[in-house]
């Protein structure tokens, strides 16, 4: 970046705020033509036409922002100059300067987009349009305004990737110039800096803006520690000055005894690198060894590899310090070779190894495609992180939702795992099975059930290691585990997962709620509910109108999920359908009275045994096939199935009796399994433990969870299983198995009964 436009080089005289306004505008003019003179330097890869365009631009901009000054005092039109000038050294093009120079025109200065189109023309206007619409961005916490800060700017981006581009040098301008704001702002702006702008500069490959924004961010956060380290610094850059020099020496003489090309440059770790480093491993300033690096610069693909073993001959490489970024490319775009070799005098040194075209796109990233284009070259975006946020937007409605799934996409460090084809896929640390299977396509995700990571089998909660071979084994009648949100890394994997159980939980809900509305409509003399076609659409307006619904879905699944009353929706259908002339069936009322007092006899929801958002299976009686059963319509969270026994929906009766439902076990309910309590008091003797295990596993009863006393010296225990079972009679074959057992005293059920 050339910090050339900030206003601390600038070398024009400023005018006392207390001269005549008259004086401090004409000044105002002189300094405002001087930064733009100044700023022409660098649009000469824009040919003469395109040039007078941006001067006009300026000239408009210029007059919208007359008598407006920065903090500092300067006059404000420097700082669309400033931004205008770090985008092209980034040789954007002509819109996009433009756009650079008139981003706060229509924040500051009340002109209208039309204004815009019909002096500059629609993309120039779009473009100011983006930038505004980032800026006016208010909102009634910090964390929902970064959130959807991110999300309109990720919006933005995909729209036109100008308009982030021309945020990252307003930012960039702003953060070199904010010593002259009020100390008080410094740690929101920094904090900002530091969790937005500076990552989304990474992803894009803007390298040398990630770390000027991380370093400024610092320097704001931390003064005391920033000034700190960099007194440091300056004082170890004299003291390895000479040790600096002698091994760049050394390898320009060996690369020109072997006429081998390259340019070397040397490098210095940033202040907010080296600082992080020290937190995360501990270190005083004195114990970092690799402050210091050099970038090698060669011709061509295959040289690169050759500088590499020409640098390997000369100085001994630090085992498990190689990158190849060439072979397995970051996500943004980046390639090169990493490597650290030791020194002189035991020094480590990092060297990067690239080509030309790949030192553009390291130090510029996306914007290298204007910098090819500069140059008569083609360059290809790389979109695919971009993608990959987008369709985690589509399937986010919450802004503060989006952010949590998009934060571990921002701050990457990646790992690279292979498919069994020897697909390379690149997964941010601590990515588990879950996550890659959601990598490779959200169908194989939905469905996983098991994986092999190289050829032995693995758990999914599994984290994934570089160099891991990874299969992933499905089964179609799978679905996604709500647990799984608790273990998943990546944004795409919890953005499908929840979109995937609101999704199924929304059906599941509108079904039972449909089957509500019928019974309840069936007590009012209604034989079945209203189409939804046009003839009753006056009706169910009027019902979705009464009971504040969108839709007729939407209505079903609030009374499925307990939101609704099934029975008021039923008397209101009644009231209106009677105010029409249309009276209740009286056989069928005749039935329904029958019916409520005969429980036999009554309509019921039956229990098909899948537990979902709409039907839930009390665990304080985990009542199975087989049991006599109750059902209780919870507040927002659907059907509570209880043992009808069960003390808990005893009293919920005695209090709540009309949210109460007729259910009844479907006939293929006892082919799932269902959890349920048994207490097993044994004598203590040595593998009785076992014994009770081994009977439990013939009776093909899974265990799921033990607890006991700790009464070792006592001469019984209790042991207290929770096991999987089919059925009320799957549990007594069990329980007779254990009451065979010499040692054991009693086996019975676990059940709070009234």
């Amino acid at each position: 970046m050339n910090a050339a436009f900030t206003s601390k080089t600038d070398d024009t005289p400023r005018t006392s705020p207390d001269a005549p306004l008259d004086e401090r505008l004409e000044a105002a003019a002189r300094v405002s033509a001087a930064h733009f003179e100044r700023m022409l330097d660098y649009l000469s890869y824009l040919p003469p036409a395109e040039i007078d365009l941006v001067r006009q631009a300026w000239q408009y901009a210029d007059k919208c922002h007359t008598n407006q000054w920065r903090s500092s005092g300067d006059p404000y039109i420097t700082h669309p100059i400033a931004v205008t000038a770090i985008c092209a050294h980034w040789k954007l093009d002509a819109p996009a300067l433009m756009a650079a120079l008139l981003h706060d025109a229509m924040e500051d200065c009340g002109i209208i987009k039309q204004d815009l189109v019909e002096r500059f023309g629609p993309t120039v206007a779009d473009l100011v349009d983006g930038l505004t619409k980032l800026d006016k961005l208010h909102f009634n916490t910090r964390e929902e305004s970064q959130a959807e800060s991110f999300r309109k700017m990720l919006l933005a981006m995909a729209k036109d990737v100008r308009v982030i581009l021309i945020k990252l040098a307003d930012r960039t301008h702003n953060m070199r110039t904010m010593g002259d704001m009020p100390r008080s702002k410094w740690n929101r702006i920094a904090s900002e800096t530091l969790e937005i702008y500076a990552p989304i500069a990474h992803r894009l490959g803007l390298n040398q803006t990630y770390r000027e924004l991380q370093d400024l961010s610092f320097r704001y956060q931390r003064p005391w520690r920033y000034d700190t380290l960099d007194k440091a610094i300056t004082k170890s850059r004299a003291r390895r000055h000479d040790l600096v020099q002698r091994v760049q020496n050394e390898i320009t003489a060996e690369f020109d005894r072997l006429n081998m090309p390259a340019r070397l440059a040397g490098r210095e770790s940033t202040l907010y690198s080296l600082y992080q480093k020290m937190i995360r491993n501990h270190l005083s300033f004195a114990q970092v060894t690799d402050i210091y690096g050099f970038r090698v610069i060669v011709p061509t693909v295959t040289d690169c590899y050759t500088a590499l073993g020409i640098l390997h001959q000369m100085y001994k490489p630090v085992p498990g310090k190689f990158k190849d970024h060439i072979a397995i490319a970051k996500a943004n775009g980046y390639q090169s070779l990493h490597t650290m070799l030791v020194g002189p005098s035991g020094v480590n040194i990092e060297f990067q190894i690239r080509t030309e075209a790949m030192h553009i796109v390291a130090e510029a990233g996306i914007a290298a495609h204007w910098l090819y284009k500069s140059q008569g070259k083609q360059a290809t975006l790389n979109t695919k992180w971009l993608q990959s946020l987008l369709d985690i937007q589509t399937e986010t409605n919450d802004a503060t939702e989006f952010w949590d799934n998009v934060k571990v996409d921002l701050f990457p460090d990646s790992i690279y795992v292979f498919t069994p084809k020897s697909k390379i896929m690149a997964m941010p640390r601590g990515a588990t099975v879950v996550d890659f299977a959601y990598a490779i396509h959200s169908n194989i995700g939905h469905h996983t059930v098991s994986a092999l990571i190289n050829g032995e089998p693995a758990s999914l909660r599994t984290e994934l290691k570089s160099g891991d071979v990874v299969q992933i084994i499905t089964d179609d009648k799978a679905n996604p585990n709500p647990v799984w949100l608790s273990f998943v890394k990546t944004g795409r994997a919890r953005s499908k997962i929840r979109n995937y159980l609101k999704t199924a939980a929304h059906t599941e809900s509108m079904v039972l709620g449909e089957a509500l509305l019928a019974q309840a409509l069936r007590a009012e003399g209604i034989a079945a509910a209203p189409s939804n076609d046009e003839a009753n659409q006056a009706l169910w307006s009027e019902v979705l109108l009464k009971t504040n619904s969108k839709s007729r879905e939407d209505l079903l699944t609030d009374i499925g999920m307990g939101r609704q009353s099934a029975g008021w929706v039923a008397r209101h259908f009644m009231a209106l359908l009677a105010s029409q002339g249309l009276r209740p069936n009286a056989v069928l009322l005749s039935q329904e009275r029958y019916a409520s007092r005969d429980k036999d006899s009554q309509s019921t929801v039956a229990l098909d045994g899948d537990s979902n958002a709409s039907v839930r299976y009390a665990t304080c009686c985990h009542p199975v096939p087989g049991d006599p059963v109750v059902a209780y319509l919870g507040r927002g969270d659907g059907l509570h199935v209880h043992h009808a026994q069960c003390a808990n929906a005893k009293r919920l009766q005695a209090t709540d009796a009309e949210r109460f439902v007729p259910v009844e076990w479907a006939e293929e309910s006892n082919h799932k399994l269902y959890a349920s309590g048994l207490r097993v008091t044994i004598n203590n003797q040595k593998g009785v433990l076992a014994r009770v295990a081994s009977e439990l596993a013939q009776a093909n009863v899974d265990i799921r969870r033990l607890e006991m006393d700790d009464e070792a010296a006592m001469q019984t225990t209790e042991l207290r299983f929770i096991v999987s079972v089919h059925d009320q009679h799957h549990i007594e074959n069990a329980l007779r198995s254990l009451r065979r057992i010499p040692t054991v005293v009693r086996a019975t059920r676990i059940l709070p009964l009234a």
